[in-house]
C-alpha cells in the first residue's frame, strides 16, 4: 500500500514542478527565439536605419558649405556625429572634406483647378556636394569625388487651408532634407578606397 501511496504523491509533485516549468518553459522560449531571430539579423548584415558604417579613412571629416548655417549642413553634421565621426572645425590638408556645394528647391507645376490656381505641385530638392580626399605625404593630387542627386515630393495645394497647407509644405521639406542627408551619409558609406 506504501508504494501506491508513494507513486500518487510523486506524481502529483511532478505534475506540480512542470505546471511550475511551463511558465518559465514558455518564457524560455521566448527568450531563446529573440537571441536566434537577432543574431540571424546580424549575421545577414541588417541595420538599424541612420547606422553607417563609414570607412577610416572617413571617421576624421571637415565638413564645409556655401551656406554654414543651413539647414542640410546641420542635419549632415548630426548625422556625422552620431556615426561617431569626428567632425573638424577647421579645414587641415590630411582629413578629408565634404563640401555641400549647393541644395536648392524648384517646384513644378502638376495641375491646376478650373479657375487656374495650382492645385498640385512636384517639388523638386537637388543637392550637389563633393567628397575630397587630403593628399598623402607631400603629394599635391588630391583625389575629388562628385556627386549630385535630386528629391521629388508631390504637394497637394489649397488656398481655402493655406495656413494648415504651409505648415505641411515646411514638414516635407523638413523630410525631404533629412533624406537628403541620409543619402549622403549612405553614399559616403559606400565609399571604399
Amino acid at each position: 500500500m506504501s508504494s501506491l501511496k508513494c507513486y500518487f504523491v510523486s506524481r502529483t509533485l511532478v505534475r506540480q514542478l512542470l505546471n511550475v516549468l511551463k511558465p518559465i518553459n514558455i518564457h524560455l522560449k521566448k527568450v531563446f527565439s529573440v537571441v536566434v531571430l537577432s543574431s540571424l539579423l546580424s549575421a545577414c548584415g541588417f541595420h538599424l536605419r541612420g547606422d553607417y558604417l563609414l570607412s577610416d579613412e572617413l571617421q576624421t571629416l571637415y565638413v564645409s558649405s556655401s551656406d554654414v548655417h543651413g539647414e542640410l549642413t546641420r542635419l549632415v553634421k548630426q548625422h556625422l556625429s552620431r556615426n561617431q565621426v569626428r567632425v573638424l572645425k577647421h579645414k587641415s590638408a590630411q582629413a578629408p572634406e565634404l563640401r555641400i556645394i549647393s541644395d536648392k528647391l524648384d517646384r513644378r507645376t502638376l495641375s491646376v483647378f478650373q479657375n487656374g490656381q495650382v492645385a498640385e505641385y512636384e517639388l523638386i530638392y537637388a543637392v550637389h556636394y563633393q567628397l575630397r580626399f587630403g593628399s598623402e605625404k607631400g603629394d599635391q593630387n588630391e583625389e575629388l569625388q562628385d556627386f549630385r542627386f535630386e528629391l521629388n515630393r508631390d504637394y497637394q495645394d489649397d488656398p481655402n487651408f493655406a495656413l494648415a497647407k504651409s505648415r505641411e509644405l515646411s514638414l516635407l521639406l523638413s523630410e525631404m532634407r533629412q533624406s537628403a542627408a541620409d543619402k549622403i551619409l549612405r553614399d559616403m558609406a559606400r565609399i571604399q578606397r
